[in-house]
């Protein structure tokens, strides 16, 4: 895999050029991308081109290359949704997100796959790592470019488990900030209550320093001081969908975090907490189906998701104010929570990717974090029974994303050792 910060540093030392990393991704492209087919357009000339930029390499990112899911608007390339019905659409103006990578001297390869509207319909990704697997959804096509090495960076979305799972199934690192800590103006949205942008790296500190050179903000781990943190293992009440190999990689990390001078301490969710679970669904549900209401009416929609915005649609509002309501209340409980503990360690995944391309796996997992609002990182590293890759999820404060991922570190080096 590409290392973005490392790579970074080289360019800063003038050990490569911008344009150095863009041949090392195409490179990796012509070899690996008929099998993997993580990219719904390239742009590998532009990228040339726009790398011989004067003073680019004292910019935030230094010309690295960035993956941009399919589902944010590009200006310069064509943005399809993951949709049939949208296909050569070009939008007129980037995405927020996207002039933030491009302000911060980020090249733009090319756009990767998503699951139609980021929601269930299956990509024709692959996982990088076993051909015959699932790399997940719906930001199939970031997590494995990056674990292709196809990419340094790239940025994906999460409203269910759509950065943690894929990071999980392909090994890499998923990184979903707080809720809003990276603008969703210009993404095709699904639920404006969970919707996130997220980001994907090879290692912590990749998505760290590539969160912090797009915003500006004290994310880096360079100067970090990674004194061990108390963290509480988490299980949740969905422990019994986990499979054999996720709880050992679970109790695993423990062990590991233990040994590298963590406090590790079993904790079981207070019951407000828990509770928010159950309407995840409820509130992405409803909002879908004002979201895509148009594409809906127009017959844009494949018939799985129509299929399920049919169903949504009969969510009554007071249905919906009363999820927040439980939502709102489990957040506030989740402040008390971090008064003892800096992050939590629980699955990031049920278990290792599934063989064949039917489903994207489940974000049973996932979904209660992002409801709630609190920066997650998949921490890579360990394996399953079939030799696939198990990530780790930590789970941090709202708002508190540098120390979550100092945390993520220290478990990432911890495992490693």
């Amino acid at each position: 895999m590409l290392l973005a910060r490392d790579l970074f540093e080289d360019i800063r030392a003038e050990r490569l050029s911008p344009r150095d990393v863009v041949e090392l991704c195409a490179l990796a492209i012509a070899e690996q991308e008929a099998d993997v087919g993580a990219f719904a357009a390239l742009d590998l000339d532009g990228a040339r081109a726009a790398a011989a930029a004067p003073g680019l390499a004292a910019r935030p990112l230094a010309g690295l290359p960035v993956g941009i899911k399919d589902i944010l608007d590009t200006a310069d390339l064509p943005t399809a949704y993951g949709s049939e019905a949208y296909a050569g659409n070009q939008p007129r103006t980037d995405a927020a997100v996207v002039r933030q990578v491009k302000r911060a001297g980020g090249l733009v390869l090319g756009k990767t796959t998503t699951t139609e509207f980021a929601f269930l319909k299956p990509t024709a990704t692959r996982n990088p790592r076993r051909l015959g697997h699932t790399p997940g959804g719906s930001s199939a096509g970031s997590a494995a470019a990056v674990a292709a090495g196809m990419l340094p960076l790239a940025l994906g979305t999460q409203t269910g488990g759509s950065v943690l799972r894929p990071a999980s199934f392909c090994g890499v690192t998923g990184y979903k900030p707080t809720f809003r800590l990276l603008p969703t103006v210009g993404m095709k949205i699904f639920s404006w209550h969970l919707d996130t942008v997220g980001l994907f790296g090879a290692r912590v500190a990749d998505v760290a320093f590539g969160a912090g050179a797009i915003t500006g903000r004290d994310l880096d781990l360079v100067d970090t001081d990674l004194t061990p943190p108390r963290f509480a293992l988490v299980r949740t009440a969905r422990a019994h969908l986990a499979d054999a190999g996720a709880h050992a990689a679970l109790e695993a990390a423990g062990r590991a975090a233990a040994a590298a001078g963590a406090e590790v301490r079993e904790l079981d969710l207070p019951a407000e907490i828990e509770a928010a679970d159950a309407v995840h669904a409820i509130i992405q549900d409803y909002e879908g189906a004002v979201s895509l209401a148009d594409d809906y009416d127009r017959g844009f929609l494949s018939p799985l998701l129509a299929g399920h915005l049919t169903a949504a649609a009969a969510i009554r509002p007071d249905a919906y104010d009363a999820a927040r309501r439980t939502a709102k209340r489990a957040r506030q409980r989740m402040g008390d929570l971090f008064a003892d503990y800096d992050a939590l360690i629980t699955f990031a995944a049920p278990g290792e990717a599934p063989e064949g391309y039917g489903s994207t796996g489940s974000a049973v997992f996932n979904r209660l974090w992002t409801l709630m609002g609190c920066p997650c990182v998949s921490v890579p590293g360990l394996t399953g029974p079939k030799g696939l890759p198990i990530g780790i999820q930590v789970v941090g404060r709202f708002g508190r994303d540098h120390r979550t991922l100092a945390a993520a570190a220290v478990l990432e080096r911890a495992i490693a050792a």
